[in-house]
């Protein structure tokens, strides 16, 4: 049985929370430099070398990339011989976010009530997804959500009849629908299955997945391939000025469903696709 004391997990928390907000992943940075190469149209590719200098300042200045330092989304990977000692995990983790946001200079944007809206002055609380895994280690990924791309997402409720022409319609709907506002490149989640909770849920995590790792069923990385060139193909492009790239990646995540549904869900991050990992 292994032991974490939950003052480990506050600092851990506090300081990925600053660092996913500074330091952009290197597979998204490849990715974006990628696409920059290919890049025809002259004000795309002059956005997409700004984005990467802002990227690069962010980086070697110790600032956040974007000016919505997100709400702080927390996943949690709990070995089953795990102990957390000391105190309450949740307590913990939402500490480690309430001192990274203050200590960080990160932008507090989150409010007690979707009603009330009073600004609860530290980003807390957090969203925190727990899975529980065999072994004894413990894993969690801080990865802030912007909400220019997170009010982008969709989920439907799809027949099984509309099968993989519906799917595919309606991930192009989403991004047709966000146009410019996720602030693209995007990265597109995708969540196929599950229930309607349990879409919404992989197509998060599936914006967790390295940009350079595609699905291990050759049909959905096959599908992510095809759904990527098509996304592309709608000239939306980075900022909105239109040209090749409206997506960097599209990660799709899938799982067993019922019967008599088809869920999927789309949750769009923007060009700032943040997440960092701590593993104890």
């Amino acid at each position: 049985m292994k032991e974490v004391h939950v003052s480990e997990i506050t600092k851990n928390i506090r300081q990925l929370c600053i660092d996913a907000n500074y330091y952009l992943p290197e597979d998204v940075k490849k990715k974006m430099e990628e696409y920059h190469e290919k890049e025809q149209w002259g004000m795309a590719k002059g956005i997409l070398e700004k984005i990467l200098t802002n990227i690069d300042i962010a980086k070697n200045e110790d600032r956040p990339a974007c000016q919505d330092t997100g709400m702080a989304c927390i996943f949690v990977e709990m070995g089953q011989d795990v102990h957390i000692t000391g105190g309450n995990l949740e307590d913990a983790i939402n500490e480690g976010v309430r001192q990274g946001y203050e200590e960080g200079y990160l932008r507090k944007s989150v409010v007690n009530d979707p009603i009330e809206r009073v600004n609860t002055k530290d980003n807390t609380p957090a969203i925190i997804y727990y899975d529980i895994v065999p072994g004894d280690k413990l894993k969690i990924t801080v990865a802030p959500k912007g909400f220019g791309s997170e009010n982008m997402s969709q989920l439907k409720m799809l027949k099984p009849a509309d099968g993989l022409k519906g799917v595919k319609d309606f991930v192009l709907k989403v991004v047709k629908d966000a146009g410019p506002n996720p602030c693209p490149p995007i990265v597109v989640g995708i969540g196929i299955g599950g229930t309607f909770d349990k879409a919404a849920n992989m197509a998060k995590k599936a914006l967790m997945r390295s940009l350079d790792e595609e699905n291990p069923k050759p049909y959905y990385a096959n599908l992510e391939k095809e759904l990527l060139e098509e996304i592309n193909a709608l000239g939306i492009g980075p900022q909105g000025f239109g040209g090749l790239t409206t997506a960097i990646a599209v990660n799709i995540e899938s799982y067993a469903t019922h019967i008599a549904g088809l869920p999927v869900a789309v949750n769009i991050n923007c060009h700032v696709t943040r997440h960092k990992s701590v593993e104890f």
